[in-house]
């Protein structure tokens, strides 16, 4: 059985569901993208944004609740082991119960929960309410990604991933500026302070987002009633045809694989970039002399902007190329040079900025990257386990990047000692990559 499949568009070779040319086959997938990928991509959006706006939370709650720097990085960390504990039995059971109920289950839950922290007074509360946070979102990210194997097979997936993935810099690009906003708007209005209305806010969405994924998902293609009976032959024949290339199908699989334990390596290495990032762009665009709450979430969108050009941008040269690891490997590195010079030149405002620009567009682009790898790998229950089994591990950067970078600014009285050893986890990132087997992880082109 070969260990390759093919990862994106079609390519020549690879046969097609039976009495369906090529032609009408684009235009089937380019059906399924319209229904499922729009409504996903707004939620992982508020996901994201429900995740990291306690890094803007951060400019006001450290001074009205008297927290330190290690208080705050170990709160936002410490919703990552909720995640980590939970994350491979909420996948599991959403193989079992199907997408629909336990995906909104998991956002109403977390939006709940995000409109809870505007009730935090003490470090412990802090601590309780992040993790509880951690545990009600646990299995949404690799779940989505499993739910995408329902309906897309691995040569059209990749789009379709890239697609989803923009969410994360549109989370950056919407929600800096509207925390921002609602940070020095909302300050003291009805005796709340301007990060508890944010929490409250952007904690709505998310419940209401939850009852149409009740409402408007299908489990499964056969479930699909916006499908044709020959649509759903045809998707389920080419799933299949592409799933009998894969290594493994049950959840002892996903967990004997030695490459997904490599692959827990290199996304561990990247969550690093990407929640340093995510927890402390507010504070570093701040430090670069940018003055002014909704000044400083107008910048902070910036450098996410560029990352979603970058994120397209690559993902069509990669597509081009067939060669994940040199893309992979090449903008992991582009974000560890842009957070190296972030720190070097933070006096100079411009110079930072950029820096963190390229920072941003990097890790996210080589996150981006790195997804279209597992879904070569495992099948069925396999996938559901062993997606989860990486997002759970690498999500442990989540707890990691925030509480030691916290306790090092605490300890160093700057944030260059913790931006340079995340700097140096996105190096180990790409050395790794390079030394994949190209067999298992490059599409053929040509």
């Amino acid at each position: 059985m070969s260990n390759t499949r093919v990862l994106d568009s079609a390519v020549p070779g690879v046969s097609h569901g039976a009495g369906v040319r090529p032609q009408s086959e684009d235009t089937l997938y380019r059906k399924v993208f319209r229904k499922l990928i729009p409504l996903l991509f707004f939620s992982y959006v508020m996901s994201y944004l429900d995740r990291i706006n306690v890094g803007f939370a951060k400019l006001q709650m450290l001074n009205d609740l008297s927290f330190s720097e290690t208080v705050y990085g170990l709160g936002a960390g410490v919703f990552f082991l909720g995640y980590f504990l939970f994350e491979v039995p909420s996948n599991l059971v959403l193989h079992r119960v199907g997408a629909r109920v336990w995906i909104a289950r998991i956002m109403i839950t977390w939006g709940v929960l995000s409109a809870a922290m505007m009730f935090v007074k003490t470090p412990t509360s802090f601590y309780v309410l992040r993790f509880l946070l951690g545990v009600a979102e646990a299995g949404f990210f690799p779940g989505i990604v499993l739910y995408l194997t329902y309906f897309i097979p691995p040569s059209r997936l990749g789009k379709a991933l890239a697609l989803f993935f923009l969410a994360v810099p549109a989370a950056g690009v919407l929600g800096g500026p509207l925390s921002g906003w609602l940070l020095e708007s909302f300050h003291q209005v009805g005796s709340l302070q301007g990060w508890q209305w944010m929490f409250l806010i952007e904690g709505i969405p998310s419940v209401i987002l939850g009852i149409v994924v009740l409402v408007v998902l299908r489990d499964r293609i056969k479930d699909a009633h916006w499908l044709t009976e020959q649509e759903k032959s045809t998707l389920a024949a080419n799933i299949e045809r592409e799933s009998q290339r894969t290594i493994g199908a049950s959840v002892r699989d996903a967990f004997t694989q030695p490459l997904v334990w490599v692959l827990c390596l290199i996304e561990f290495c990247i969550g690093l970039g990407i929640y340093g990032m995510g927890f402390w762009m507010p504070t570093m665009v701040r430090e670069a002399g940018i003055t002014g709450l909704l000044n400083i979430g107008l910048f902070s969108a910036i450098p996410y902007g560029a990352a979603a050009i970058a994120m397209v941008y690559v993902a069509r040269l990669a597509d081009a190329r067939g060669d994940r690891k040199l893309f992979l490997a090449l903008a992991a590195l582009a974000g560890a040079v842009g957070l190296y010079l972030s720190m070097s030149h933070k006096d100079n405002t411009f110079f930072a900025i950029a820096a963190l620009t390229v920072a941003t567009a990097g890790i996210l682009t080589a996150f981006a990257q790195f997804w279209r790898l597992p879904t070569v790998l495992l099948s069925d229950r396999a996938a559901a386990a062993g997606i989860a089994i990486i997002s759970s591990v690498a999500n442990l950067s989540g707890f990691v990047s925030p509480y030691l970078v916290g306790w090092l600014r605490d300890t160093t009285g700057s944030g260059s000692a913790g931006m340079y050893m995340t700097a140096g986890s996105l190096v180990l990132a790409a050395v790794v990559t390079v030394l994949l087997p190209s067999r298992l992880v490059n599409e053929k082109v040509g």
